[in-house]
């Protein structure tokens, strides 16, 4: 198979993981992803991903309740590290080889991140599951994203949700709402399009990092979108 993106990282969101749960993880989601991922590794694509941590806590929630704002976005990273070692543990059970990196200090859940060893081991066809966020509060996991997606030289930053690419308005909420194939980084800008936080967005557009947003949960769709077919929407 030819690939278009050689070197991709991928941004899932905590959310996605819950499938059609309230909260946690979705044994069945989690395996779902594993396979598309399996399959993209297999067509020799080198592989970041960064999770979030939504499901489990999310610090912005956090200080609503009365949490300090640095405490909640600490407990949100930890979160993330649980979603990476689940990830990490669905994939070990398909024999595709993954480390969990992190961006903070957890010596017995994996190495700390740095770029060199990140890239050393996506070298080796090993996939990195980024942990941790950025590793500073007040960042969000998409931030981190796009720092990582810089980092490791990727060839774009793939944002996998449960919808099919971004739209004019949220079409769960407006059933009137019509999809974009492809955008400019100003373009979204301007439209004030809620698709990644601005400081992710900035990171991408001034290292000139594609980002498509596509729908994950649809079996085969990672693959798809290495191999450069038009799925989602692509901003550059």
């Amino acid at each position: 198979m030819e690939l278009r993106y050689k070197r991709i990282l991928l941004k899932l969101s905590g959310e996605s993981l819950m499938g059609n749960e309230s909260y946690g993880i979705n044994t069945e989601t989690l395996m779902q992803y594993a396979k598309d991922i399996h399959l993209a590794v297999e067509a020799n694509t080198q592989i970041g991903i960064v999770i979030g941590g939504g499901n489990i806590f999310r610090g912005l929630s956090g200080v609503n309740k009365g949490f300090d704002r640095v405490k909640g976005d600490q407990m949100g990273m930890l979160a993330t590290v649980i979603n990476s070692i689940a990830l990490q543990t669905a994939l070990l059970n398909m024999n595709v080889k993954s480390v969990i990196l992190t961006a903070v200090a957890i010596e017995s859940v994996g190495e700390r991140f740095s770029k060199d060893l990140a890239i050393k081991y996506l070298e080796k066809g090993v996939v990195c599951i980024i942990a941790g966020g950025t590793g500073n509060p007040f960042f969000t996991t998409d931030t981190a994203a796009a720092l990582r997606a810089a980092e490791i030289e990727a060839d774009v930053l793939l944002k996998g949700t449960r919808v099919d690419g971004i739209y004019t308005a949220d079409p769960e909420k407006d059933p009137s709402a019509t999809k974009y194939t492809q955008l400019t980084f100003d373009e979204a800008y301007s439209k004030n399009l809620k698709i990644m936080d601005l400081t992710a967005f900035t990171l991408c557009k001034e290292n000139n990092i594609p980002l498509i947003v596509f729908d994950m949960n649809q079996r085969g769709n990672l693959q798809r979108v290495v191999k450069g077919e038009s799925i989602g929407t692509l901003v550059c």
